[in-house]
């Protein structure tokens, strides 16, 4: 994965003590290539195994191309579906979307939620909190469950 560094400034810092004068505005380096599943195993939020399984899903949600897309495909036309499991890339397709459907059942309704924004969609788990009008703080948690349970059905760990 290719890295696409930029600078981002973070929210202002109150008055200093003692002082009338603003706080510096700070900046930090983010890499927009990461996803959030990296960033959260790359900090020791989450297991070997809990990132594996999130990146089965994602994976397989990108063969199974269910996110939107343009009407119109400009993919270079393939006379060898490739591959060498003997599948058609539509079979290939279909295979990806029912482990798919499978994984997120497993997960279960609830967890399901957010594991799909934070896994395939790749929104931050602050964003996804946001989206579901969950308190702060618990999206991490309910993901590393669901995370647990799509372990278990990719046989992971």
């Amino acid at each position: 994965m290719k890295r696409q560094l930029v600078e981002r400034e973070l929210s202002e810092e109150g008055p200093r003590r003692g002082s009338g004068e603003k706080g510096k505005k700070r900046s930090v380096t983010v890499n927009l290539a990461e996803s959030p599943l990296t960033w959260l195993h790359a900090r020791g939020h989450l297991s070997d195994a809990q990132f594996d399984a999130g990146e089965r899903l994602r994976a397989d949600y990108e063969r199974a191309q269910l996110s939107p897309s343009v009407t119109m495909r400009w993919d270079p036309v393939r006379v060898d579906g490739g591959g060498g499991d003997g599948l058609t890339p539509t079979e290939r397709q279909i295979a990806a979307k029912a482990r798919f459907d499978g994984a997120m059942a497993e997960a279960g309704p609830g967890l399901s939620d957010i594991l799909w924004r934070v896994a395939c969609a790749c929104e931050g788990v602050p964003d996804a909190e946001k989206a579901l009008h969950w308190p702060a703080r618990s999206g991490k948690l309910v993901l590393k469950l669901a995370l647990d349970r799509v372990a278990l059905f990719y046989r992971i760990g």
